[in-house]
């Protein structure tokens, strides 16, 4: 009797310590060895690269892009693979202490032991958290994966169909000699322009040590070698060795700037222009017309329109519909949040809101009011975008979606009509 009650206690334990990893006491399972589509095999083939090739995995939240980059013939990297993250938790910025549910930001390492083909969410692997410089920083968690079953708890989670792909290419390239590969995760896509829209966030300086690994990728299309001394991720350092440095330990000095140094300097120097003008540029967003005596659809219209302009709006048309004023219940809020709707606390977006016009001090007299809709206002000029920025990030491969690279700007809700006026809806019979 005491033998099971110990080995059901060591079963609880075992779910218990699970997370997002998941177990399943099956046999390995024929998904973990499910073969790469021939069309992805082919466009390997076309790009100069084995399906055993090395490979290396960039994450981006606010894009919800996973990419998966594989080595060419020449030694250089190449994304052979994007797909859309089904469900991350959290919202921008670093994981702190366990139970945050927070996913991850930093440069991590998988080997071939943080494999899970028995995941009971379909497979997944282990991305390496906490590593030397959460550790050191005094961050905590377990089992943080990149997992199917689009189900997050502090990780990335795919689709079954996405993971068991992701899952072929890693270990395809551990098969072919690859002993571990770089996981980079980021908020979103470093460009000048993102910078600049998260300069007051409190993440900044730690996005801005990120950036470093990420600008160092973008030059060479090499994965960077990643160390940590003084508490901080130092890239590339040629005075560190192959077996690393103690994370709290000063950093060795770096001698005569070497020529990716010298071209990692020249980008900043683009950089730099880019990110000044991106400055500028949302300090003078134009103002956005007032909503009063529009349509519902002339509303449409004008967003379709600054849609087609590449503008800052929401990714739903606008609605005339009041929105109800009941705050929800604290206990009905799902903290499992998507990457296309979590957003920093701090940030504020760039571009204005839809403002109500003021209403009159004296109403007019009532009139007959005409069924006929009012004519679609004129166009907003809008700003015309900077060379420096369009050429900087011009040079920054975008893996996804551009459009959902931006928050979503919170539309104002309009000011009721007046009461002498009769509301269009109702004249329209709605």
């Amino acid at each position: 009797m005491k033998l099971k009650t110990a080995i059901l206690a060591s079963i609880m334990a075992s779910a218990l310590l699970a997370g997002c990893q998941g177990s399943s006491i099956d046999d390995l399972s024929p998904r973990a060895e499910k073969q790469l589509p021939q069309k992805i095999v082919a466009k390997m083939k076309a790009k100069g690269m084995t399906t055993t090739s090395p490979i290396m995995v960039r994450i981006f939240k606010e894009e919800g892009a996973l990419e998966v980059w594989k080595r060419k013939d020449n030694g250089r990297y190449d994304m052979i693979a994007s797909y859309g993250i089904c469900k991350w938790s959290g919202k921008l910025g670093p994981k702190y202490i366990e139970g945050d549910r927070q996913a991850p930001e930093g440069f991590y390492t998988v080997r071939p032991a943080q494999m899970n083909p028995k995941s009971s969410y379909y497979l997944s692997f282990n991305i390496g958290f906490p590593n030397a410089y959460d550790r050191v920083n005094g961050r905590t968690g377990q089992h943080l994966m990149v997992h199917g079953a689009c189900s997050s708890s502090g990780c990335y989670s795919m689709t079954d169909e996405q993971v068991a792909e992701i899952y072929a290419f890693a270990r395809d390239a551990f098969r072919g000699g690859q002993t571990a590969f770089q996981v980079q995760a980021f908020p979103f896509r470093m460009t000048a322009a993102n910078m600049a829209r998260y300069r007051n966030d409190p993440n900044y300086p730690f996005w801005k040590m990120l950036k470093e690994g990420y600008d160092l990728f973008e030059i060479t299309k090499v994965p960077p070698k990643v160390d940590v001394c003084e508490k901080r991720y130092v890239f590339n350092n040629t005075a560190i060795g192959p077996e690393g440095i103690a994370p709290n330990a000063a950093c060795p000095a770096v001698g005569e700037p070497d020529p990716l140094r010298m071209s990692y300097m020249s980008y900043q120097k683009t950089f730099e222009t880019a990110f000044s003008a991106a400055q500028k540029k949302s300090s003078k967003q134009a103002p956005a017309p007032s909503i009063a005596g529009l349509t519902e659809a002339q509303l449409v219209s004008a967003w379709s329109a600054a849609r087609a302009r590449g503008e800052k709006v929401s990714r739903e048309p606008p609605s005339l519909t009041p929105a109800s004023t009941e705050k929800p219940n604290a206990l009905d809020i799902d903290p499992v949040m998507t990457a296309k709707t979590a957003t920093p606390t701090s940030f504020q977006p760039v571009a204005p809101t839809m403002q109500a016009a003021p209403q009159p001090a004296t109403a007019p007299a009532p009139q007959e009011v005409s069924t006929a809709l009012p004519a679609a206002p004129a166009a907003t000029p809008v700003p015309q975008p900077n060379p420096a920025l369009q050429a900087a990030n011009d040079a920054v491969p975008s893996g996804g979606d551009p459009a959902s690279a931006n928050p979503e700007p919170v539309m104002a809700q309009p000011v009721e009509p007046a009461p002498e006026k009769k509301a269009w809806w109702k004249v329209l019979g709605r």
